[in-house]
């Protein structure tokens, strides 16, 4: 065989691996924004914001809508990471979260087209000690905040699912503001500042901030979603 044979043949090799890599990137963006409608898209099942009814009647429908959509962006930021651990930051999309649950058909159905394998329920959380918590809550910040389009390093604004407890006045919620200064300022407990998710005096690091998984990233359930070096984990459930 010739040199020149030779070098043709590596070249050919090396180009129907780079259009295989390609291909596979490709087909698991155009799976990605199918999952992605298909969440934004979701109908819940009906009665479900009834359930909610229930255990939060000060709630009128329009807030237990509002709720219904920060749900779905805890879902789109699950998906959105490559289906690496989000933290739940909202005690009332928690709850509603585990309302869905109770409709075992319904959810098992959801989770299998918008992410191809089953999401259980963590519980709510808030930053704090436990660093795979906050991996979670970090990871979730980023992702819900590039949904609306807010810069999560400075936020202006609260994203929706960080802002429904106190918006809606829940009891034992969790309190978030984008402004800690101003919090500081006022003297404010119990309160946690969107620019927290990227300081690394809160436990040593910033795992989970901006650390994978764009819409072009592969999906987990097609072995994607890596590790970002930080050492993962669930932080429990229930």
């Amino acid at each position: 065989m010739s040199p020149a044979l030779l070098i043709a043949i590596i070249v050919a090799i090396v180009m129907v691996a780079l259009v295989a890599i390609l291909l596979t990137r490709f087909v698991a963006y155009l799976r990605r924004l199918k999952r992605d409608r298909y969440i934004r898209n979701f109908a819940f099942p009906k009665g479900l914001l009834n359930k909610m009814a229930a255990r939060r009647p000060n709630l009128d429908l329009k807030q237990r809508s509002l709720v219904a959509q920060g749900l779905r962006q805890f879902f789109l930021a699950y998906l959105h990471s490559g289906q690496k651990y989000v933290a739940m930051p909202s005690q009332v999309a928690d709850e509603l979260w585990h309302e869905f649950i109770l409709y075992t058909k319904n959810y098992q159905q959801f989770c299998q087209i918008a992410f191809g394998n089953f999401l259980h329920h963590t519980p709510a959380v808030m930053l704090g000690p436990a660093q795979a918590d906050n991996e979670g809550l970090r990871r979730c910040w980023w992702y819900v905040c590039k949904d609306e389009n807010i810069n999560p390093t400075k936020p202006l604004r609260l994203p929706l699912l960080f802002a429904l407890d106190e918006k809606l006045g829940i009891s034992n919620g969790f309190r978030y503001i984008a402004n800690c200064e101003k919090s500081q300022a006022n003297g404010t407990s119990n309160l946690h500042c969107g620019s927290d998710f990227s300081d690394s005096s809160i436990d040593g690091g910033t795992c989970g901030f901006g650390d994978s998984g764009t819409i072009g990233g592969a999906d987990a359930s097609d072995g994607g979603g890596g590790s970002d070096g930080c050492g993962g984990g669930c932080g429990g459930g229930d």
